[in-house]
């Protein structure tokens, strides 16, 4: 007799159930990227939503004026508590400020076997506001790439990863690659901080192996804050509805694309506004 997974929920296996996703990352006081950003996405798109959160943000569209860790334990009872009872599909992983929380979430994914695990190594807010300690990126790369299915930094994140600039289309593929080279099993690079009329982003899954090129129209707007956060939540909820990686990734980002064009003239404070999520909510699923 096969034992259940160590991240099943209680109850009848043959019961109902919704798609499951767990954020892990930080609170956005303003709504529009983090932790926020995240449930109304896992929402958005039919799913179940739930958080751990690993900080405390004082932000608005114009920036952040303070963060406040959650203590380690804290973080780590928070997991605890939603996998033991509920149960988990897939995990969107953000802002993670320290290199002790790194850790609580890196033995948290191997003593329950977490699937699905989306990471977005939020480094920068869209206003430029660091959000995380340079001793902390070497210990997230060390303990948590090889966890990931998929790795999902912008351009800055990647350039400072890999201790270089990224300045044009030509270095996104190879840029890519040694993403992997760094122990990730697949790296979606986004290019959105490149000029011109077209977003093109990179995703590599092999080593050696041509990445799989994304690109769209540029959409003109203000209000892109969160849409790091928004993007990786949405791939982690495809992965959760049971989409294949590549496929999640176009999902994700037909979704996202869709959710900046409905928000693109919206006016949400005086700075970088937020997408709109809620553009075409779909039910909630239940398998």
């Amino acid at each position: 007799m096969t034992s259940a997974p160590l991240n099943a929920p209680a109850g009848p296996s043959t019961a109902p159930r919704y798609a499951r996703v767990l954020s892990i990352a930080g609170s956005d006081s303003g709504g529009g990227a983090g932790i926020q950003a995240d449930l109304k996405t896992f929402a958005a798109l039919g799913c179940y939503g739930m958080t751990a959160i690993t900080a405390i943000t004082a932000q608005n569209t114009r920036g952040v004026t303070g963060i406040h860790g959650i203590p380690p334990e804290m973080l780590k009872a928070q997991i605890d508590a939603v996998v033991q009872d509920i149960g988990v599909d897939a995990v969107k992983i953000g802002m993670l400020h320290s290199p002790e929380v790194v850790r609580v979430v890196a033995d948290a994914i191997r003593e329950y076997r977490l699937p699905h695990v989306v990471l977005d190594p939020v480094m920068v807010a869209t206003s430029g506001d660091r959000l995380i300690a340079q001793e902390t990126v070497g210990v997230l790369v060390r303990e948590l790439f090889p966890l990931a299915e998929v790795i999902t930094p912008n351009l800055d994140e990647a350039g400072w990863l890999l201790g270089r600039t990224l300045a044009g289309l030509d270095d996104l593929e190879q840029a890519a690659q040694d993403l992997l080279g760094l122990g990730a099993r697949a790296a979606l690079l986004k290019g959105g901080h490149l000029p011109g009329d077209w977003v093109v982003d990179m995703l590599a899954t092999a080593p050696g192996q041509p990445g799989h090129r994304l690109q769209s129209a540029r959409i003109a707007t203000h209000n892109g804050h969160g849409t790091g956060c928004t993007l990786s939540s949405a791939i982690a909820a495809h992965l959760a509805l049971g989409q294949p990686l590549q496929q999640a990734v176009e999902s994700a980002r037909a979704y996202i694309l869709g959710a900046i064009a409905a928000g693109a003239n919206v006016v949400t404070g005086g700075g970088h506004g937020p997408l709109n999520h809620g553009y075409a909510p779909v039910a909630q699923r239940v398998f």
